[in-house]
């Protein structure tokens, strides 16, 4: 009973091991990065940067360790990238109260036994989920509702999961029968019953799909490359970092470095500040809502 109690030990050490060597590996690019959002200029177009950042001494032509916020300051100057810093953040808000409010209204009502076509909604509505148009069909569907350039184009085409509405209506089959039951006896409605009863046993799974709706639109790209081309006060902030890092039109490189052949080099010292400018909000909205996220994600894990 020893040795295999040593072993299991020795097993858990193994696996641990291997975890903190996996999230070793994924972090460090991370790390990378925000080395080079702190570090100069110069100090990336020499490849001084691993994971601490560095400073270029422009007196004495030197690199040391040291941190500079150049980089954050032209990315947090530039009107263009705040502004669509500003506009996802509205709009990551308002697609998330959206798709909530869809997805609670489209499982809610598939609930009940009495609703005639249940089965063929079902059908209808997870048909969707495997097959659709495609791109081509799509952007000439956006067009003929003049819905091109046009803020809604970002809302309404991705207002419903249907993955999500499923976890939320399995979730809902979950809640025992004799709770809408009572509730009816006493007079409620089934919007009543809704509100007073459904919802608050489900702030779990709808802590974990608000998280999944507001990450999916605070990291949409594609909708907007397709749909927003001459509009550029609806682009949201992962466009804009497309074109950060591709183009370097939003912000005036050349005011960095002055010295000709370098400004291609120049600028990955403000395309690292420039995605970390995009990527830690989202980021710190997790911490709050983590502890729903693990209790959602564990629904229907055990049956009691």
């Amino acid at each position: 009973m020893q040795i295999r109690s040593k072993e299991a030990k020795m097993g858990d050490w193994v696996v641990a091991g291997i975890c903190i060597f996996v999230i070793l590996i994924c972090i460090m690019p991370m790390i990378n990065l925000l080395a080079q959002s702190l570090s100069s200029a110069q100090s990336v177009i020499n490849n001084k940067v691993t994971f601490m950042p560095v400073i270029h001494d422009h007196v004495e032509n030197t690199f040391h360790t040291g941190i500079t916020l150049e980089s954050y300051r032209y990315v947090f100057l530039d009107p263009q990238f705040t502004r669509s810093m500003w506009w996802t953040t509205i709009l990551t808000v308002i697609c998330t109260i959206i798709s909530l409010t869809m997805t609670v209204l489209c499982a809610y009502p598939l609930t009940y036994d009495w609703v005639r076509g249940r089965t063929i909604i079902n059908t209808v509505i997870i048909f969707t989920m495997y097959f659709s148009a495609g791109t081509i069909p799509n952007y000439i569907l956006m067009q003929n509702l003049g819905l091109l350039n046009n803020p809604l184009v970002l809302i309404i085409p991705n207002c419903l999961s249907v993955f999500n509405m499923i976890i939320l209506r399995s979730f809902f089959f979950g809640i025992p029968e004799s709770l809408r039951e009572s509730a009816e006896i006493d007079g409620a409605n089934p919007f009543t019953v809704l509100i007073r009863i459904y919802l608050p046993l489900s702030a779990p799974v709808l802590a974990t799909l608000a998280l999944f709706y507001a990450v999916g639109r605070w990291n949409g790209f594609g909708d907007a490359l397709l749909y927003i081309n001459a509009a550029p006060q609806w682009v949201p902030i992962q466009l804009k970092l497309w074109q950060l890092i591709n183009n370097m039109t939003s912000i005036d490189v050349s005011t960095v470095e002055m010295v000709a052949g370098t400004v291609p080099r120049a600028s990955d010292a403000i395309k690292a500040a420039a995605i970390m400018f995009a990527t830690v909000p989202i980021l710190v909205v997790y911490p709050w809502l983590q502890r729903y996220f693990i209790a959602g994600v564990t629904i229907g894990a055990v049956k009691g």
